[in-house]
């Protein structure tokens, strides 16, 4: 018998008792359980069983359509073959843009990052949006080519070389977050070590630094293969019709009811990968494989070059890579003051600058609606989560048994799982109506989008406070009960306080990540309160794009400006060396 064993068990007995005898828990645990059995459990449920079971026996026949599909099955070589050129090339430009930003001694390293970091405030569906609308079918840079090429192919910035490229260089944001961490977290002794011992500085890159490095590599890396396999805007955007993935064609089958079983079979596919590949990472994680980094570091000073030539190709490198970052954002900014007629013309003059588009989103209620629902969805969906996830944390952290790691892992389920998957769960499991949502049909209705909102952040959002919750000393809490506190005002008046930087961090990050949402909303949005995802994929759409072109561009910029202005009230009183942890 393992030591410690018995008194584990009281504990979790003594707990859920603890748990039981307090009115406050009690709500918070039915209402935890109503709320995974109904948005989380059940979904799945109806999803294997419309692809398996459709008719209450099993069935094979979704399988059998799939391996009939073409179109299917392209998708998914597509998929794969997709998300194992990223796991490269966003790999060699991440690491690339960490070193120059964080090892290697250049010429304002600041401004460099500064314009690495775009991707903050830059990605998702106004990401591609916004190179379709430059180099797309009807963007500025085509058509400043065609008056030269009357001949060229107007679809020339499309299918798989568009979507790496736009992939690559969109989806270093985990690099920028968490390899750079990594790479602080250096002991500047170890470096000092190698050099003393003769290393030349590419040795000790090589030999030292980048093997510190691999566990985050790896990580990232995992992360960056999922994320092609799961790609939707990009290859929707950009992908033309010879290039599209798994997640486009589960929105082309899931939109007719003949064939949501084989959309369902492919979302079930795509989140068994995503399912394996985070088990392989932690598995080969758990091999202990890897150099761990110093947990007390002596922060390591930017390294000089040791030729003039190697230092004019890293900076002409960075540089050139800082251009390809920034072009973007600048063409986002300039061109929402540009008349679309000058941008279909491929030159632009003083005389084609215009508010007319700012005047139009600013006053038009018709043109702001969009922008307004977003803000909506986002700002309801990042409060309730992280209101309700205060409850459930502080429940799962005084409940110890297995009933509450149960509960855990069903919420961190969302975690796994596409988000495509999520979002087709929902429709089919609630086009009809359903005990657990009181015998109401939630498909179609404005309340299903918010459900999805809620649900896709819950396991960040948890995990993040359950952090919170460990750092509150249990002595604040006992002062509180001894003075005669119940557990309501315990939490109100002593623990969240105590906690409310983090609850508003997480908000503030759950806020930007929905705010430009295509993924759920294209699934589960109301006709009649179009959220911003839609309204930007709409306006790329044929002869359209022209017309909203200044439109979408100005959605773009105030997305950009709030999603900044948030970023920065969440960091700026982040404490110095909080990366090296």
């Amino acid at each position: 018998m393992r030591p410690g064993g018995p008194r584990r068990g009281r504990r979790g007995r003594g707990s859920t008792r603890r748990v039981l005898s307090s009115p406050l828990g009690v709500v918070v645990l039915v209402a935890t359980l109503w709320f995974a059995a109904a948005f989380l459990v059940l979904p799945n449920v109806t999803l294997l069983q419309a692809t398996f079971a459709p008719d209450g026996r099993l069935s094979l026949s979704a399988f059998e359509r799939l391996l009939s599909s073409e179109r299917a099955l392209r998708s998914l070589g597509h998929s794969v073959l997709l998300a194992a050129t990223l796991a490269v090339t966003v790999n060699v430009v991440g690491v690339f843009i960490v070193l120059v930003t964080g090892w290697f001694r250049v010429r304002a390293r600041r401004v460099l990052w500064l314009g690495y970091a775009t991707t903050f405030v830059y990605g998702g569906i106004v990401l591609a949006a916004g190179y379709s609308f430059i180099y797309g079918r009807y963007g500025f840079v085509t058509n400043a080519l065609a008056r030269w090429y009357p001949d060229l192919d107007r679809d020339w910035f499309s299918g798989f070389v568009a979507v790496v490229l736009v992939m690559t260089f969109a989806t270093t944001t985990n690099h920028m977050l968490f390899l750079s961490a990594a790479l602080a977290g250096i002991d500047a002794q170890s470096v000092e070590a190698a050099r003393l011992m003769g290393a030349s500085p590419t040795t000790v890159l090589r030999r030292v630094v980048l093997p510190s490095l691999r566990p985050m590599i790896f990580a990232v890396t995992v992360l960056t293969f999922l994320t092609g396999l799961g790609a939707l805007t990009a290859p929707l955007v950009l992908g033309g019709r010879d290039f599209q993935t798994v997640a486009p064609m589960i929105l082309t089958f899931a939109r007719s009811e003949s064939s949501r079983d084989v959309a369902a079979l492919l979302a079930i596919l795509l989140g068994l990968a995503t399912i394996v590949l985070l088990a392989l990472m932690n598995r080969v994680e758990r091999g202990g494989t890897y150099f761990a980094v110093a947990k007390v570091a002596t922060p390591i000073a930017p390294q000089p070059f040791r030729t003039r030539w190697g230092s004019v190709l890293v900076q002409v490198l960075a540089w050139a890579l800082w251009v390809v970052y920034v072009v973007p954002v600048l063409c986002a900014v300039v061109f929402s003051f540009v008349d679309p007629r000058a941008v279909m013309a491929g030159s632009i003059g003083l005389g084609d600058l215009t508010v007319e588009h700012w005047v139009t989103v600013l006053t038009d209620a018709g043109a702001l609606a969009p922008f307004v629902v977003s803000v909506v969805y986002s700002g309801l969906a990042s409060v309730v989560v992280v209101l309700a996830m205060v409850l459930v944390a502080r429940l799962l952290s005084r409940w110890r048994s297995w009933m509450a790691s149960a509960l855990e892992y069903v919420l961190h389920l969302p975690w796994i799982l596409p988000t495509i998957l999520i979002a087709l769960g929902l429709v089919m499991t609630f086009d009809r109506p359903r005990l657990l949502a009181a015998q109401q049909v939630l498909t179609g209705t404005v309340v299903l989008l918010g459900v999805a909102y809620v649900v896709v952040k819950i396991p960040f959002t948890l995990r993040l406070l359950k952090a919170a919750f460990a750092a509150v000393p249990d002595e604040v809490e006992d002062a509180a009960r001894i003075l005669g506190a119940g557990q309501l005002t315990t939490v109100r008046r002593v623990v969240v306080p105590v906690i409310a930087p983090t609850m508003a961090a997480v908000a503030a990050l759950n806020f930007t990540s929905l705010l430009d949402d295509y993924d759920a909303a294209v699934f589960l949005y109301h006709p009649l309160f179009e959220p911003l995802g839609i309204a930007i994929k709409q306006s790329t759409e044929g002869e359209s794009a022209v017309q909203s072109m200044g439109t979408t561009f100005v959605y773009t910029v105030l997305l950009m400006v709030v999603q900044g202005l948030v970023l920065w009230a969440v960091y700026r009183r982040r404490p110095t060396g909080t990366a090296r942890g």
